[in-house]
């Protein structure tokens, strides 16, 4: 649910940017552990989108070379920043939304998601805009909230409609991602869902997908 947009407005979410580092903070282990696994044996040039106040940036192994960080909401990005200083690998913590961010000379080997691409406006657009970004044969690796079936897929649908958006950075649990993904012309290569609450816990953002989709 970190705070990424489509859009070239300024992104200002003072209330999850409050909320959002105390649940940082305090986050499952379930959730600790998909974040290490997603990013398990990943090297060269990474792009991280949505990076929040940067918890993954203690967890990327020593053989990547460099993460450029994007975080465009101000607060959130303070904390990243602080996060990268003490990271075990290069970071640099961008200020540019997703779109603002420009085709680089050397592409990127990996772009890693971590539970943002709920909170993009376009996520078709986003994706797009991600592939061109990524070398070719490189990979997008994600851990994301997704649509869950059922009775719980209602439920988010109710949530996506009502406040759960405006209080939580554009927070939408209802979207199909991979599906997204597959659109934009990645191949997905591994994906599995894991429940990270109780099934009977009413959070709509209990369900992730995690995976790796690559770029042909």
């Amino acid at each position: 649910m970190n705070a990424v947009s489509c859009a070239q407005s300024p992104i200002d979410h003072p209330f999850f940017a409050r909320v959002w580092p105390v649940v940082a903070t305090h986050e499952a282990k379930a959730v600790q552990a998909l974040r290490r696994e997603n990013l398990a044996g990943l090297s060269g040039r990474v792009l991280e989108v949505g990076a929040g106040v940067g918890t993954n940036f203690a967890l990327y192994p020593p053989t990547v070379e460099q993460v450029v960080a994007v975080e465009p909401e101000p607060r959130l990005r303070a904390k990243a920043r602080v996060a990268a200083a003490n990271a075990p690998i290069p970071v640099t913590v961008s200020g540019e939304t997703m779109e603002q961010f420009g085709l680089a000379a050397e592409p990127f080997d990996v772009v890693v998601c971590s539970l943002v691409l709920c909170s993009v406006r376009d996520p078709d657009a986003a994706l797009r805009h991600l592939y061109a970004l990524l070398r070719k044969g490189g990979e997008l690796r994600y851990l994301e909230h997704i649509a869950s079936a059922g009775v719980r897929g209602f439920w988010q649908r109710v949530v996506d409609a009502t406040l759960w958006p405006r209080l939580f950075g554009n927070c939408h649990t209802h979207r199909d991602t991979e599906q997204s993904l597959v659109d934009a012309g990645f191949q997905i290569d591994t994906s599995r869902r894991e429940w990270t609450l109780p099934f009977w816990m009413p959070m709509p953002v209990s369900e992730l997908a995690l995976g790796r989709a690559v770029r042909s």
